[in-house]
């Protein structure tokens, strides 16, 4: 159920969310009741989109796994098609769930994978740190961990709104795994 309405724009930054996004989606409808949260958010997920030195495909699929940690079908279905665009292949995708053991992940998509979920979920053990560490710099670390962090927002967002998936991207099938 939706909780908060879905509102326009002020001129302005309806220009550059149709200059960034196009259509901007419905999570930025209900954002927009706050016109300068909005503005910062556009910002900042502009930079972890597009200004980001870490390969797409590496952090679309920590934003995947994190949809379903959370369970958001609306992340999940607004990624899936970005994650596929930017080289994610179909095996990963059905076996994100189990990653772990999954020969269709290799080492560094691992240490990104154990840090996104880590980040999720709230702790980063020593353990997740040092094996990122070896893959990643500090730069490229703390890029990984702020984009788990943001759409772990993102996800806490949605579902807070209640944001109703928009008609184009139903009908994707989320993995998401089973439980609570």
């Amino acid at each position: 159920m939706q909780r908060v309405p879905l509102v326009d724009f002020e001129p302005v930054l309806k220009k550059r969310l149709e200059e960034l996004w196009g259509t901007p989606p419905n999570l930025y409808k209900a954002l927009a009741n706050h016109p300068r949260l909005v503005a910062a958010w556009t910002e900042f997920s502009k930079t972890l989109r597009h200004d980001t030195r870490t390969p797409r495909a590496l952090r679309e699929l920590v934003i995947l796994r994190g949809a379903q940690l959370m369970r958001s079908e609306y992340e999940w279905a607004q990624h899936l098609p970005m994650a596929r665009k930017a080289g994610v292949s179909e095996a990963q995708i059905a076996s994100l769930s189990s990653w772990k053991t999954s020969p269709h992940f290799d080492a560094r998509e691992k240490a990104a994978l154990a840090l996104g979920e880590a980040v999720t979920r709230g702790h980063v053990s020593d353990a997740v740190y040092t094996e990122a560490i070896g893959h990643f710099d500090d730069h490229d670390y703390v890029e990984i961990a702020t984009v788990a962090a943001f759409y772990a927002m993102v996800g806490r967002m949605l579902e807070a709104m209640g944001v109703q998936l928009e008609p184009e991207v139903q009908g994707y099938s989320p993995r998401l795994p089973p439980g609570p």
